[in-house]
C-alpha cells in the first residue's frame, strides 16, 4: 500500500479514561463488521486479567479501512507499571490520540505516556472523552491538557493541539461542543488530517524495529514492528541485530497485518506498514530485522529501570504439587525468562545461594499480574517481600520515589493523611474538587507498598488512587512496619470449627473450618505485636455425657478475604507467599518453630 495512505496512530491515556471503548468504536463503526455479527465488548483486551481487572495490561495492535486508508492502532496500557509496553510501541506511531476524562482531566498516569510521546516528538490529538457526564467541564480539562504540556517541555508547534469531544461509550465524535452528535466519523477526519502518513525511503534497506513479540502454537514467534526502509515480502532473506555486531540471518516465512484484532497474512508489505514477521525465533524486543548484505540499525527506545523486586522459589512447602503442573526451579526460570522476550522492563537475575530467581519489574502491580499468569497457567511458586531497588550515587544512598495521587471525602481524609504521614509522604498540594478532596503527595516506593489495599479499606471503597514513577531521592531512613504479629498454625491437619472458637479471641483469621493446613503456615494475624502458635486442628473430645451447651452453634466471625495482591502487602522479611493454581497461602520461611527461634538474631 502507498505510504500515503497510511495513518499510525497510538492512543494513550489514564487507566479507566475510555481508551479500549473507543477503539472499539472505531472498529465497529468503519464497517469492519457486519450489521448483524456479534462482537465482543473490550474486544483488545484479550488476556482475562484485563477484562477481570478492567485495565490494558499489554500493547496490542489493531487495524481497519477508512475510505481507503489504512489505519494501523496501537492500544497502549495506561497504568505506569506497565510503562515499559508503552515505551516500546510508541516507536510504532506516527502520532497519538491522547484521551482525556471530560470530568477527571489529566491524571498522573497521563503524566508518563504522554511525556514518552512528547520525546518522540509526535503530534498529538486530545479526545476530550466521557462528554455525556453531567459533572463534564472541557474548559477546564483543555486548561489543564495545555498547563501540562507545557510543564513537559512541549515543543511549541505541539501545544496548538487539535481537540475532538467524545463520548465512547455512547459512539460519537463532534468538532465542537456545541455540535449535534451522530457518529465516530469527525474522529476518523481529525486523524486523516493531524496524523501525519509514515516516511521512509523504499528504495533503502530494509529495516523493521521489533516493538512488540507475539508467540503462536502454531507459527512460533512473532516480530511486530513497523516497517521504517525497504520493504519485506515472504520468502526474503533477512538478518537480526541490536548494534550491527552480532547478526543472525533468517528467513521470512510469514508475512501478517492486522484486520480489527486479528492477524490476516499478505504476500509483501511496504514503508508505514505495521506487521507480524515469523520465522524469526531468536528475534528479541529492540532488535533491527533488515538486509543481510546492507544492514542499518534502528534505535531502540531506551527503558526505564525496574524499581521493584521479588525472589521467585519453587515450592516446597508440604503441600507442593498436589495442584500445580510445573514444580521445579528450571521450568520456573525458563517461563521467566521466556516473558523477559515480550515484556523489556522486566529483569530476571540469579540469586546466590537460592534456588530460584530474582524478578525486577516496575511495582507490585507488574509483579503481581505475572504471578497470576504463571498461577493460571499450571506453575507453583512462592515469592518473597516485595523489595525496593535502592541506588548509590556519590556516596549516597537513594531510593525511588513516586507521586501519589488520591482522591477521597472529607470524613476519610484525615485517617488517609494520618496513614500517609506514617509512610514518610510528603504533601505537596490539596484541592477540594465538588465533594471530594484531591490529595498529591511525593512518597518513597516503600512507603506505598501495601498502601493501595488499605486505602480501599480506610475509604470504604469511595476513594481513588494512582501514582507515577518521579525520581530517586534521598533515603529517608527506617519505615513503620507492620504492628501487628501474625497466628502461626501448629500442625498439619484440618481446621475445626470448635477449635477456631476457641482461639478467636486471639486476633483475626485468613480462613475457614474444614480447610488443609500445615505446620508454619500463617493462618490469621494476632491482636499483639508478637507471633503467636496456635493450633486450629485440634478437635473436641467426644463423651456419652451431653451438657447445656453440648448443641450450642458455634458463631465465627467471617475470615478475612487476602487477595494476592493483599498477601504481598502483608508478608514481612521472614515470610512467603505460597502460590499454586487453586491456593494462595501465607507461610513463614522456616516451618519449624525451633529454626524459627534459632535465627533469631541474639541482642
Amino acid at each position: 500500500m502507498n505510504k500515503e495512505n497510511i495513518r499510525n496512530l497510538a492512543i494513550i491515556a489514564h487507566v479507566d479514561h475510555g481508551k479500549t471503548t473507543l477503539v472499539d468504536q472505531l472498529f465497529k463503526q468503519s464497517g469492519l463488521f457486519r450489521d448483524n455479527q456479534t462482537v465482543d465488548e473490550r474486544m483488545m483486551d484479550s488476556m482475562d486479567q484485563e477484562k477481570e481487572r478492567g485495565l490494558t495490561i499489554t500493547a496490542k495492535n489493531g487495524g481497519f479501512m477508512y475510505k481507503g486508508y489504512r489505519m494501523n492502532i496501537v492500544d497502549t496500557p495506561g497504568h505506569a507499571d506497565f510503562g515499559g509496553q508503552v515505551e516500546c510501541v510508541l516507536k510504532m506511531s506516527d502520532g497519538v490520540l491522547l484521551l482525556v476524562d471530560a470530568s477527571e482531566g489529566p491524571m498522573p498516569q497521563t503524566y508518563f505516556v504522554l511525556k514518552k510521546a512528547l520525546e518522540l516528538n509526535l503530534p498529538v490529538i486530545v479526545v476530550v472523552n466521557k462528554i455525556d457526564k453531567p459533572n463534564a467541564r472541557c474548559s477546564w480539562v483543555l486548561d489543564e491538557v495545555f498547563e501540562l504540556m507545557v510543564k513537559l517541555d512541549a515543543p511549541n508547534h505541539l501545544l496548538d493541539f487539535p481537540v475532538i469531544y467524545a463520548s465512547a461509550k455512547n459512539g460519537y465524535a463532534i468538532n465542537n461542543i456545541k455540535d449535534k452528535p451522530k457518529n465516530i466519523e469527525p474522529l476518523y477526519e481529525k486523524i486523516l488530517k493531524h496524523i501525519p502518513a509514515p516516511i521512509g525511503d523504499a528504495k533503502d534497506s530494509t529495516q523493521l524495529l521489533v516493538s512488540l513479540l507475539s508467540f503462536d502454537s502454531f507459527l512460533g514467534r512473532l516480530a511486530i514492528g513497523k516497517i521504517t526502509g525497504g520493504s519485506l515480502k515472504i520468502g526474503q532473506d533477512i538478518c537480526y541485530t541490536k548494534d550491527g555486531k552480532k547478526i543472525t540471518k533468517s528467513r521470512v516465512t510469514k508475512i501478517y497485518q492486522f484486520v480489527g484484532n486479528k492477524l490476516e497474512p499478505i504476500e509483501n508489505a511496504g514503508i508505514g506498514e505495521i506487521v507480524a514477521i515469523a520465522g524469526v525465533e531468536g528475534v528479541s524486543l529492540g532488535d533491527t530485522i533488515t538486509d543481510p548484505l546492507n544492514p542499518k540499525i534502528v534505535k531502540s527506545s531506551k527503558i526505564d529501570e525496574p524499581t521493584v523486586s521479588m525472589n521467585f522459589l519453587p515450592n516446597d512447602s508440604p503441600f507442593s504439587g498436589l495442584d500445580g503442573k510445573f514444580v521445579n526451579s528450571r521450568l520456573l526460570k525458563e517461563r521467566l525468562e521466556r516473558e523477559t522476550l515480550s515484556d523489556a522492563a522486566l529483569k530476571v537475575e540469579d540469586v546466590p545461594n537460592i534456588i530460584g530467581c530474582k524478578v525486577s519489574g516496575r511495582g507490585e502491580l507488574h509483579l503481581s499480574v505475572l504471578i497470576e499468569k504463571l498461577r493460571r497457567e499450571g506453575f507453583e511458586l512462592q515469592v518473597t517481600m516485595p523489595q525496593v531497588i535502592f541506588r548509590e550515587e556519590n556516596g549516597e544512598l537513594l531510593e525511588p520515589y513516586e507521586e501519589l495521587t488520591v482522591t477521597c471525602s472529607g470524613s476519610t481524609m484525615g485517617k488517609v493523611m494520618e496513614n500517609l504521614g506514617d509512610r514518610r509522604a510528603h504533601l505537596t498540594d490539596m484541592q477540594k474538587e465538588n465533594d471530594l478532596n484531591k490529595l498529591i503527595y511525593t512518597i518513597p516506593i516503600r512507603g506505598l507498598l501495601g498502601f493501595r489495599a488499605e486505602f480501599m479499606t480506610l475509604t470504604r471503597g469511595m476513594g481513588t488512587i494512582s501514582s507515577i514513577f518521579l525520581k530517586y531521592d534521598t533515603h529517608v531512613g527506617e519505615l513503620k512496619n507492620r504492628e501487628n504479629g501474625v497466628l502461626i498454625n501448629m500442625e498439619k491437619g484440618t481446621t475445626s470449627s470448635y477449635s477456631l472458637f476457641k482461639i478467636k479471641n486471639r486476633g483475626v483469621f485468613f480462613l475457614g473450618a474444614g480447610e488443609e493446613v500445615y505446620g508454619g503456615q500463617i493462618i490469621g494475624i494476632h491482636n499483639r505485636s508478637n507471633d503467636l502458635i496456635v493450633n486450629p486442628c485440634k478437635g473436641k473430645h467426644l463423651t456419652n455425657m451431653r451438657t447445656s451447651s453440648a448443641d450450642e452453634a458455634l458463631v465465627l466471625e467471617r475470615p478475612r478475604a487476602m487477595s494476592l495482591e493483599n498477601c504481598l502487602a502483608f508478608i514481612g522479611p521472614d515470610e512467603l507467599v505460597e502460590i499454586t493454581p487453586k491456593a494462595i497461602r501465607l507461610r513463614k520461611k522456616l516451618l519449624n518453630a525451633i529454626e524459627r527461634k534459632r535465627s533469631i538474631p541474639k541482642k
